[in-house]
């Protein structure tokens, strides 16, 4: 799943969410099912014979990752997925994931900028250098699941929050010069 919503705009939401089915080599029916369940849980229901551009951004974002769980896979790859949403959409979107996590239990490996982000929704966070990369931290996120949005107020929280961006502020500011 990557940041700019990566859907095909030539295709509606069912289309879109049953791509990945079609690549796999399910039959039509299984494929409609299975993209309608996926649509119907992300909230798009009433939208699946839209185009993406009849979307909001969150809209689409949903779409993107209705068609990432719709899959099956047991691992999910996700680069920056809320990245290009507004702070509003970014955090239901937050509580979005944190919901279909909590029903599926699926391995995903989501890079991110946002360390709250990174805390709410991760169990490790692996913390890389800028150039080169290479892993400078890991760190086992303390929080027991399920998780709320509620947890940010947890001293603890503030804690992890402030430990991590020790670990990145001088490479922010190195990476920050050197632009």
């Amino acid at each position: 799943m990557f940041q700019e919503h990566g859907v095909f705009p030539w295709m509606t939401v069912l289309d879109n969410v049953a791509f990945g089915l079609r690549m796999n080599g399910a039959g039509a029916s299984a494929r409609t099912a299975t993209a309608r369940d996926w649509i119907s849980r992300v909230g798009l229901a009433a939208f699946e014979g839209h185009y993406p551009h009849q979307l909001s951004g969150g809209m689409r974002q949903r779409v993107a990752i209705a068609r990432a769980f719709a899959t099956g896979s047991a691992v999910l790859l996700m680069d920056e997925p809320l990245g290009a949403l507004d702070a509003q959409t970014r955090q239901l979107m937050q509580e979005e994931l944190l919901t279909l996590w909590e029903a599926e239990r699926k391995t995903v490996l989501m890079v991110t900028h946002d360390i709250e982000e990174a805390i709410l929704l991760g169990d490790r966070i692996i913390v890389m250098s800028t150039r080169p990369g290479r892993i400078t931290s890991d760190i086992a996120v303390p929080f027991p699941r399920p998780r709320t949005m509620g947890i940010e107020r947890d001293p603890a929280f503030v804690d992890l929050r402030h430990r991590i961006w020790g670990l990145l502020k001088d490479d922010v500011r190195a990476t920050e010069e050197g632009a």
